[in-house]
């Protein structure tokens, strides 16, 4: 019990203890917060006393030259570069690359220097099988032409042979019938072909007999053999009967005996029928022979024409389909050709060598790779891609600034104007050129990070050579636009925005006097006065926020204020945020994809700047400590 007691005891004192250091503690942070909040008012007070005392300052105003000038920043490119890009469809591996940094001299051009190689192994192995191939296809292709040769040979022999069968069909008809009756004939038959009726042509070949000796040929001929075969049966006949008359005579008067008036009535009868038969053979050949025979050649003739005519329909048929399969082993040596002289190309672009002098940049420098993934991919084992840069050759001997104009300013920017460069690494020594381009549309990457942002991307030229630039150095460019001479100016925090006017603050011995002025142009530093004002006048170089007499600026409220500012301070990003935006410009250049973190905090910084939720940068600007030159008004303007 004693023992329990004194642990109790124990643990009484132990937490009274701790409750006592608790209380210090919180003492001292008191105490802490107390202290720091002195210093805070103390430094509030220090600067509204400073504040007061520059409000004292004064400006006189006076005459004197104003240029006018668009600054932008932006970095250094070659005017001129060599882009090497992979060749190889596909993907392929480096072997082996030269050092980025490195220079490629004019003489490495001409000993053929290797900046890149790539492996060429599974092309070698297909260049084994299209050799094969192309082989192949050569011989099947000088089969087809020599097939395609014979048919046109064999259809020339095939149709001149029947052209001989219609002439020699032709000279048959006309030989039998003669030139005249033949032609005739054929032009009859022709016309009776063409009605489809072959009757009238054996009408008028039978006409034919009415004069028989128009005919010629060997049917003359042959009609003569029969007319002449019935006159001389028929001669034969009459001399017969006038010797049996003569014999009959002779019998009755007991001169011959009656055996030869009976051979002599015999002979008579004889040629009695000769005549008949010379007749019967004349009926007959003129009946059926005759037109048989004209028949017969005139069909053999038509015969031969359409033999002729289907000889030339086989020609043309067996000549398309040889020309068909020439024209298919054509396409499949052209095809295989091809390949081949394709994959040698290829292996010959797995050599990269260098075609000009110029400074070896990979085609990864910068890009998001190396930002968002921890590296380049262009270094010997990496795969690349077809159309993928892997070393640009800048031509470092003519440089040139490539800045982004703001679409207040870009009209006013033109080819021709000078301009002075000032590098961010060299920041004592300026550099002088000219705009070369201003680009005649707005740059889409940066339209599509700040839609409400439009910039131009222009190109200003360096003049000289200058071996100690780099491509991708910073640069902030000068543009001059205007000159204007002799005008009456004053700072541009003198001018001030009071009720819709533009004032400014008079010195005189009772204190400040406001005055209405009509301004004009104006640069950083300096605005031009065209009205309100005289040359040395002194006037206020802050002008008051709240004036002795009550205006409505006095009333209005802060938040009223705030809306009342100067609309060019447009939402603008963070320096973090504009490192980011960079970044994605360079990345969306590159037309590489990002990956899904990435895209996710450019989504929600995109949604961020549209709904006014990402933080303004103190004075305006463009958040990396320079303003927009055609943005800028006198303050409180």
């Amino acid at each position: 019990m004693q023992t329990d007691s004194s642990e109790r005891l124990t643990g009484n004192v132990a937490r009274k203890s701790k409750h006592n250091r608790r209380q210090w503690l919180i003492l001292a942070g008191a105490v802490v917060v107390l202290m720091v909040l002195g210093l805070l008012l103390a430094s509030n007070r220090t600067r509204s006393s400073t504040a007061g005392n520059k409000n004292l300052r004064t400006f006189t105003v006076r005459r004197d030259d104003l240029p006018i000038t668009v600054t932008e920043s932006g970095s250094i490119k070659a005017r001129n570069s060599i882009d090497l890009k992979s060749e190889v469809e596909g993907r392929a591996t480096i072997i082996s690359i030269v050092s980025e940094g490195s220079y490629v001299t004019q003489e490495d051009v001409n000993n053929g220097k290797i900046l890149c190689e790539l492996d060429s192994g599974d092309l070698d192995e297909q260049l084994a099988q299209r050799e094969i191939d192309f082989a192949g296809a050569e011989a099947s292709y000088k089969e087809a032409v020599e097939a395609y040769d014979i048919r046109v040979k064999q259809n020339e022999s095939d149709i001149t042979e029947d052209q001989l069968e219609v002439k020699f069909a032709l000279i048959d008809f006309k030989k039998y019938l003669g030139e005249e009756v033949a032609n005739r004939i054929i032009k009859d038959a022709n016309e009776a072909s063409g009605s489809n009726s072959r009757t009238t042509a054996v009408i008028d070949i039978a006409s034919l007999l009415n004069d028989p000796n128009d005919l010629g040929g060997e049917a003359s001929q042959r009609y003569r053999e029969l007319t002449d075969q019935i006159r001389l049966a028929e001669l034969n006949h009459a001399r017969a009967e006038f010797k049996l008359e003569g014999t009959q005579e002779l019998f009755d008067a007991n001169y011959v005996a009656e055996l030869e008036l009976k051979g002599d009535e015999l002979e008579m009868e004889r040629y009695g029928v000769q005549k008949i038969q010379a007749d019967i053979a004349l009926d007959i050949w003129m009946l059926y022979e005759f037109p048989k025979q004209t028949e017969k050649l005139l069909s053999d003739y038509y015969e031969a024409n359409r033999e002729l005519e289907r000889t030339e329909a086989r020609a043309r048929s067996k000549l398309a389909q040889a020309l068909a399969q020439k024209k298919s082993a054509e396409a499949r040596f052209n095809l295989r050709r091809d390949r081949l002289a394709k994959t040698k190309v290829q292996i010959e672009a797995c050599t990269i060598k260098a075609p000009a002098p110029g400074l070896v940049v990979y085609g990864s420098s910068g890009d998001h790779y190396r930002r968002f993934r921890g590296g380049g991919i262009i270094a010997a084992g990496e795969t690349v891609y077809q159309r993928q840069t892997i070393i640009s050759l800048p031509d470092t001997a003519e440089m040139m600034a490539e800045i982004n104009v703001h679409e207040s300013s870009v009209d006013k920017v033109r080819p021709g104007q000078r301009a002075k460069i000032v590098m961010d690494a060299f920041p004592d020594e300026t550099f002088q050129g000219e705009v070369l381009k201003v680009a005649p549309l707005p740059d889409q990457q940066r339209g599509w990070l700040s839609p409400d942002i439009k910039v131009y991307t222009t190109q200003v030229t360096i003049e000289g050579t200058h071996d100690f630039l780099k491509p991708g150095m910073s640069a902030k460019v000068e543009v001059l636009v205007d000159h204007l001479k002799d005008v009456l100016i004053v700072p541009v925090q003198v001018v001030a925005n009071r009720g819709g006017k533009k004032v400014c603050y008079m010195v005189n011995g009772q204190g400040s006097e406001e005055r209405e002025v009509k301004t004009g142009a104006f640069n950083d530093t300096y605005v031009q006065i065209l009205e309100g004002l005289q040359q040395g006048t002194d006037v206020l170089m802050n002008p008051p926020r709240i004036t002795e007499s009550k205006t409505d600026e006095q009333t209005e409220s802060p938040r009223e204020a705030v809306a009342k500012r100067d609309d060019t301070e447009d939402e603008v990003k963070t320096p973090d945020d504009e490192k980011m935006v960079a970044q994605f410009r360079e990345t969306m250049k590159d037309g590489a994809e990002l990956d899904d973190e990435t895209r996710k905090k450019m989504e929600q910084f995109r949604k961020d700047m549209q709904s006014g939720q990402r933080q303004r940068p103190p004075g305006g600007g463009d958040g990396q400590g320079r303003a927009r030159p055609q943005q800028q008004r006198p303050r409180n303007q």
